[in-house]
């Protein structure tokens, strides 16, 4: 089949060789010209016969937003767009409305594989009517990895960033899991290798994964993590599962607590800190540090 792929970055640029390599012809729009195989979403569109699938693997927020809106203008009725972004749920509603008053189906696709997905395969989660899914279903099995699993009809409209999004929080935990874990080992005088610690683990236990190899990988790079800051930012989606856990009543304290964590890593001096260290000097003569 033919696909337009607009946004080329890290992910979409593999992603596309991937689709071509299943014998699938792409076309590629991205805002970088040495990148892109057409310069326009309007010759994007042009170029593609219908009813077509536009794939969109832009930032989510205003980027996919004014993506989509052109879009809206530029397709016709049976044609199908696809947000493989990190969008919020919330908007694949708005988007899928938005679309069909033109005729022109939807559907949202949770992607997860980064650097290794061109390789080894990206997991799929993706919302969307049966209809618009079996549009677009030979590239969805084109990008899955081999095997019977990595790919999911996850609902309705929504569904697919929703699960996504979920994904990405229990990703939080199990990190932070491990980089606690990572700095006792470090702490204490009595484990003399760290990074061989973690590479025995690999085999045999139950919290062997692929974060644990990434882990190894990390550590086989640099032992110590030396060359890096304590600094750890956070692309959303933690903080969006944290709001849809409060909104349906669900616990979820280790993936709240690993958000949290991200946070305080932005802080060289933690105000919270201050105040504990103030009221433990009030109330039990304890030394306080001044700067």
């Amino acid at each position: 089949m033919e696909l337009g792929l607009v946004g080329l970055g890290k992910m979409g640029g593999n992603m596309r060789e991937r689709i071509r390599r299943a014998g699938h012809t792409v076309l590629g729009y991205d805002r970088n010209p040495d990148l892109a195989d057409v310069h326009s979403l309007r010759e994007l569109v042009d170029k593609l016969s219908g009813p077509r699938v536009v794939w969109v693997m832009v930032p989510a927020g205003g980027p996919t937003q004014s993506t989509i809106d052109e879009l809206a203008e530029l397709l016709e009725p049976g044609d199908v767009v696809v947000d493989g972004g990190n969008s919020r749920w919330t908007d694949d509603e708005k988007h899928a409305e938005e679309l069909a008053a033109k005729g022109i189906g939807f559907v949202d696709c949770g992607v997860s594989g980064g650097v290794w997905g061109l390789e080894n395969g990206y997991a799929l989660m993706y919302g969307g009517d049966k209809e618009n899914v079996a549009k677009v279903q030979p590239v969805f099995d084109a990008l899955k990895p081999e095997g019977d699993f990595g790919s999911v009809h996850a609902g309705k409209v929504g569904a697919g960033h929703f699960a996504k999004m979920v994904h990405n929080g229990i990703e939080y935990a199990m990190m932070q899991a491990y980089a606690e874990g990572w700095e006792l080992l470090e702490k204490v005088d009595s484990v003399t290798d760290v990074r061989e610690v973690f590479r025995s683990w690999q085999e045999g236990t139950v919290i062997r994964s692929w974060l644990l190899d990434l882990a190894v990988n990390a550590l086989d790079e640099d032992e110590h993590l030396d060359g890096l800051r304590g600094f750890a930012q956070d692309s959303g989606e933690g903080r969006w599962t944290v709001e849809a856990a409060i909104d349906n009543a669900v616990p979820l304290p280790a993936i709240t607590a690993s958000l949290f964590a991200r946070f305080a890593s932005r802080q060289e001096d933690s105000p919270q800190m201050k105040m504990i260290a103030a009221l433990r000097n009030q109330f039990g003569g304890h030394a306080v540090e001044k700067k």
